[in-house]
């Protein structure tokens, strides 16, 4: 079983191989992270969740977007490995804290920020 830290570490070995730590400061990585989201987005860019819906048997469509989102991960991997953020405790501590957030019966189906959801259960709604 592949674990995240296994990724990391085949990613950072690939990266040092390359002598490319150098070009790699948490503001670069940011933004390369941004940029391979955006080019995940550009992968829906006008069209419909029909569409989408159908594209997802084509596969083509499906190995681009599979690419887009290990690159994504990737440059996530390496801006978490930068600034030493532990990612699956920090996405365990996130999930607690929406936890909090949301709670169930203020947000089952309900796609109000918290904020929104704070105030409609304070009668500000």
């Amino acid at each position: 079983m592949t674990t995240l830290d296994t990724v990391r570490k085949l990613l950072i070995r690939f990266r040092d191989d390359r002598n490319w730590k150098q070009f790699h400061t948490l503001k670069n990585l940011i933004i390369s992270l941004n940029l391979e989201a955006a080019e995940l987005l550009e992968l829906t860019q006008w069209k419909t969740d029909e569409e989408l819906a159908s594209l997802n048997s084509d596969e083509q469509f499906r190995q681009a977007l599979k690419d887009e989102c290990a690159d994504v991960l990737l440059y996530l991997l390496l801006v978490a490995e930068e600034s030493g953020i532990d990612l699956l405790q920090a996405a365990q501590e996130k999930i607690a804290k929406n936890a909090q957030r949301y709670p169930v019966d203020q947000s089952y189906g309900s796609a109000r920020k918290y904020t929104e959801l704070k105030a409609k259960a304070r009668g500000e709604d």
